[in-house]
């Protein structure tokens, strides 16, 4: 049997959601989509989707114990299901979910001759103290959160064991876009702007507790979904193994997205500067941006969209369908 499904974890969230809407109009149906639903609202996201079945994350983990015959027409795995919580404690939880889920699914991958292409995150990168380049030793890099260590751990292994040479990891910078009602405190400051001002009029930043950093100076690598999908997708069509940043490579202010927000939505600029909360202070990443040589080096010519025209177009899909 000629292999041709897609296996897509994490397919009700963000970037889930936007590659399999990507697929679809690449005229691919033939799509698996597995995810953890629960109680959230993130079940809304798969409707503007088309595929082939559903199934939740203890089912994968069932057929990944015991695979009998499911993986032998799986073509590709896009392995985007995760804990994204930067503030989850849980160390446990985020081991199994995050770093072990992912190194099973991926032996199983290979095994099977799967294309397989797995969610890192910028997080590993800690606080930038070497840079944001894939070419710097997974050794010296420290998380700042165990988010972002559960994630490093894994580019540890892939990278330590030589399983890096048959996969593609991407380190996912600041992505944004529709589809991320259901995250609750870890949406972007587009979406929960966008909330302040229609409510209030202005927005809140925090206040910046370096020196070198006005308030509201802080950097970050800003992305929009719709790129984060089409690369993921160009990556894994061209089967261009190792790990990738995904980033723009432009670091910019918070108070650049505040600018591109009242303008978006045609308000004055009010921003208040309001205190970090202490549990934040430690962890807190005051730049990032992406060095995207290797990116566009793999062959990817296709630019990426502004700050500012993903702010606006983000805007118009949530004046359409609002965030619920």
């Amino acid at each position: 049997m000629k292999k041709n499904k897609i296996l897509v974890t994490g397919g009700a969230g963000l970037i889930g959601s936007q590659v399999i809407q990507d697929l679809n109009e690449q005229g691919i149906y033939d799509i698996i989509v597995c995810d953890h639903l629960g109680t959230s609202e993130k079940w809304k996201n798969l409707r503007r989707n088309q595929y082939l079945d559903y199934m939740e994350k203890e089912v994968l983990q069932r057929y990944i114990n015991d695979p009998k015959d499911f993986f032998k027409d799986i073509s590709h795995i896009i392995h985007l299901g995760a804990c994204s919580a930067t503030t989850e404690k849980d160390s446990t939880y985020l081991i199994h979910n995050n770093y072990t889920f992912t190194k099973d699914l991926a032996h199983i991958a290979v095994k099977n001759k799967i294309s397989f292409v797995y969610a890192s995150s910028a997080a590993t990168y800690g606080d930038g103290e070497f840079g944001y380049d894939e070419i710097i030793s997974l050794e010296f890099l420290k998380p700042l959160n165990m988010y972002g260590y559960s994630k490093h751990l894994f580019d540890l292994y892939a990278t330590r064991t030589g399983l890096i040479k048959e996969i593609t990891g991407i380190k996912y910078f600041n992505v944004f876009g529709f589809g991320e009602e259901h995250k609750g405190d870890m949406r972007s400051l587009v979406l929960k702007g966008y909330e302040q001002i229609k409510t209030t009029g202005k927005l809140n930043l925090f206040k910046s507790y370096k020196p070198e950093y006005k308030d509201g100076e802080q950097k970050r690598d800003f992305l929009y979904v719709k790129d984060a999908s089409k690369i993921t997708l160009f990556l894994l069509w061209e089967r261009k193994t190792g790990i990738y940043n995904l980033g723009r490579g432009v670091a910019e202010t918070w108070n650049d997205l505040a600018a591109a927000l009242f303008g978006a939505m045609g308000k004055p600029v009010q921003i208040e500067y309001v205190d970090m909360p202490e549990s934040l202070k430690a962890k807190y990443q005051y730049y990032t941006c992406a060095n995207t040589n290797k990116l566009i080096n793999a062959g990817y010519n296709q630019g990426f969209t502004s700050l500012k025209d993903a702010v606006s177009d983000y805007m118009v899909l949530l004046g359409k369908e609002g965030p619920e």
